[in-house]
């Protein structure tokens, strides 16, 4: 479907690409590896048509339709987060806009000649309001005529668009919009958002080729897991940039590394491609030095008998199987990971920081009962400890952590710091405390003890700010930028205390392996949260799970959790667990300093005498099962057949006439196709969990 043949291209003098070639078929799960600055940004500005080749070229195949989320910054108008998730081509998104501005004008005329009427019955002697004078007073485009609005409705139609709506809230819903952000304007969103909104566009656009850079940087654990099973099952096929591990594994068939200029295509996930790339290179090491060996043999007898006549020949046969030989080159060393010194916070107390009997709740926003996150909360941190936090989305673990952190007030109960902590927090709104008139240098320099300049440029090119990008102003940076700016701040002058709630969001592989080497070497307390296993398996010594409030200590490290917690996978382990209600949570399980966990003799008992229970409820459950499938299969029915009576009416001549009702069909089915996407999503949410 896309080919790449024979490409070169250099950039500002520095050769990117050269004589490369790849083939990209359909059903083709490829994740696109190199260090920052190998070129993954360029090659995908080649395959969009952004930039051309100096050499070779890049071939697509006819027909086939190509999709792109950038990392970060894609524009956005006016068009609220439905439509712009509805918006798959400039055609559909023009057949929208027209479709809205002609119902938006009828639906002002009506209402303008209701007041009219109203008017005149109350005040027979103010004069009716014409069509005209109801529309003037819109500042807005021109309204449609009658035969641009139908003309609108068939583009619509015959691009489906009445299949689309019910299908991007769907997918706006598996991203964890609620339905009241529907019809908000995607402009009001913040950057995160809004790239979820077009990473909903692209899904329901369902192009032959997706390309997608990092995309799970703005998703949350549990919108990362509908994505990622979204992605397993998806038709075409997929080109993407990632950092994250684990993703690669669950999806990719083939890594596609981008190194010294070559594209080199390993077969299978991530953990295969390392295990292969290290293999390839013991070889190519192996046979390379054999060689040599080979080539200084036939060297060393050409320079000792080339004066002898008797032997001259011989030599010079010598020289001349040495220029035959193809020569196998070295392995190419690996971009090693920058090992540098960083600095050590000032050596605290035994005991960094006591949560005791802390009680948080936050006010709902639509009244009734507030949301009670903590109750009786019972937590303590020793000096040297390595946690993690664990559990499902709302359950609250970044609560947690901003409570240690000081940037939420205790409520109820007592927050008390250790001799001599210095609390520092890595935090979701990480980038506000930069100077946004300082330059990237100027920004890490500006602390009570500076690095030296070399070191702190050393520093900045391990997280992605190399060569002149460290005298870019703070102000233009992206938000992914302004990211990695603090957490290099943070290392440099590192607290005593240290939380991070994602810190690996915005990072390469590169990068993170870098600020893994950078806390493995730091002597304080760390205590995070994050949803990448690799960093957590790197980084945790200690488990801290969260389960609706409750918190349950595992002495040990990730796996040891993964054991103990008896996880289906490593990853599903990060989110198992309840969520929060305004009914929960119960009392607060003790410090992670008391004790591990795992079931004793009492719940071992417990759950002997519970199983013959389930037993026999489990029948019971299966006939509710079965009944409530029954349920949903006669609503699907009954919508089913009036979509058809609908789109029957539709196709009569008469409807599209004077005095037609075509406008009320066109809700009606849209409305019923809604209706019918609910159902039918329901059956199926119901059918996958069989009791």
């Amino acid at each position: 479907m896309l080919t790449l043949s024979q490409v070169s291209k250099a950039f500002a003098g520095r050769t990117l690409f050269s004589d490369v070639s790849l083939q990209v078929n359909r059903g083709d799960r490829l994740g696109l590896v190199g260090p920052n600055g190998a070129g993954k940004s360029t090659l995908f500005s080649l395959i969009l048509g952004e930039s051309s080749a100096d050499t070779g070229r890049v071939l697509l195949e006819k027909g086939a339709t190509m999709g792109f989320l950038p990392q970060e910054s894609a524009p956005v108008g006016e068009e609220t987060v439905l439509e712009l998730a509805c918006a798959v081509s400039p055609a559909m998104a023009q057949a929208q806009r027209t479709i809205k501005r002609f119902e938006n004008a009828q639906a002002a005329i009506e209402a303008s000649a209701h007041c009219s009427v109203l008017s005149a019955q109350s005040d027979p002697a103010t004069p009716p309001m014409t069509e005209h004078s109801a529309l003037s007073t819109q500042h807005s485009p021109p309204t449609p005529t009658e035969d641009e609005y139908h003309h609108a409705l068939a583009t619509f139609d015959e691009l489906g668009g009445w299949q689309l709506e019910p299908k991007a809230k769907q997918i706006l819903a598996g991203l964890a919009f609620r339905e009241s952000d529907f019809n908000r304007r995607a402009r009001t969103l913040s950057g995160g958002w809004v790239m979820r909104a077009h990473l909903a566009r692209l899904l329901v656009m369902e192009p032959d080729l997706l390309l997608l850079d990092e995309p799970t940087n703005h998703l949350d654990l549990e919108s990362l897991y509908w994505f990622q099973d979204y992605l397993a099952n998806y038709s075409g096929a997929i080109l993407m940039i990632s950092h994250d591990r684990e993703f690669l594994n669950a999806l990719v068939d083939s890594i596609v590394e981008i190194a010294h200029a070559k594209l080199h295509r390993y077969r299978g996930n991530w953990d295969k491609y390392v295990q292969e790339k290290a293999a390839r290179e013991e070889q190519q090491l192996a046979a390379y030095k054999n060689q040599q060996k080979e080539i200084a043999s036939l060297q060393e007898f050409a320079d000792r008998f080339r004066a002898k006549a008797s032997k001259a020949s011989q030599a010079q046969s010598k020289l001349k199987q040495i220029e035959r030989m193809e020569k196998i080159e070295a392995p190419l060393a690996a971009q090693k990971t920058i090992h540098f010194k960083f600095p050590q916070p000032p050596r605290g107390g035994s005991r960094v920081i006591t949560l005791k009997d802390v009680n948080h709740a936050y006010q709902n926003p639509e009244g009734g009962a507030d949301l009670v996150v903590y109750r009786g909360l019972n937590f303590e941190a020793e000096r040297g400890q390595r946690t993690v936090l664990v559990g499902p989305n709302g359950a609250g673990k970044s609560t947690l952590l901003k409570l240690l952190a000081g940037a939420l007030s205790v409520q109820h109960g007592t927050r008390d710091l250790g001799y001599n902590v210095r609390v520092g927090y890595f935090g979701q709104y990480r980038a506000e405390t930069l100077n946004e008139r300082q330059t990237v240098l100027e920004c890490v320099l500006d602390m009570p003890n500076p690095p030296a300049e070399q070191t702190a440029r050393t520093v900045l090119g391990s997280f992605l700010f190399r060569g002149d990008d460290v005298f870019k102003p703070v102000a233009v940076l992206s938000g992914g930028e302004k990211s990695r700016l603090a957490l290099v701040k943070l290392l440099l002058d590192p607290p005593n205390l240290l939380l991070m709630d994602e810190p690996t969001t915005h990072l390469d592989i590169g990068s993170i392996d870098a600020l893994i080497g950078a806390l493995q070497q730091y002597e304080g307390t760390f205590i995070f949260i994050s949803h990448d296993v690799h960093f957590i398996r790197a980084m945790a010594t200690t488990v801290l799970h969260i389960s609706a409030g409750q918190l349950t200590p595992y002495a040990g490290n990730y796996d040891y959790y993964l054991d103990k917690s008896r996880a289906t996978s490593a990853r599903a382990a990060l989110t198992a667990g309840e969520k929060l209600t305004n009914d929960q949570p119960k009392q607060s399980a003790p410090s992670l300093s008391t004790s591990s966990a795992g079931p004793g003799l009492r719940e071992q008992k417990e759950q002997r005498r519970a199983e013959a229970e389930a037993r026999k409820a489990a029948a019971k459950a299966q006939r509710e099962h079965q009944r409530k499938l029954e349920e949903l299969e006669m609503q699907i029915a009954t919508l089913e057949g009036k979509q058809r009576d609908l789109t029957a009416e539709l196709e009569k001549p008469e409807t599209y006439g004077p005095g037609g009702a075509a406008m009320q069909l066109n809700r009606d089915l849209m409305a019923v196709a809604v209706d019918l996407a609910r159902v039918t999503a329901a059956w199926e949410a119901l059918a996958a969990r069989q009791p």
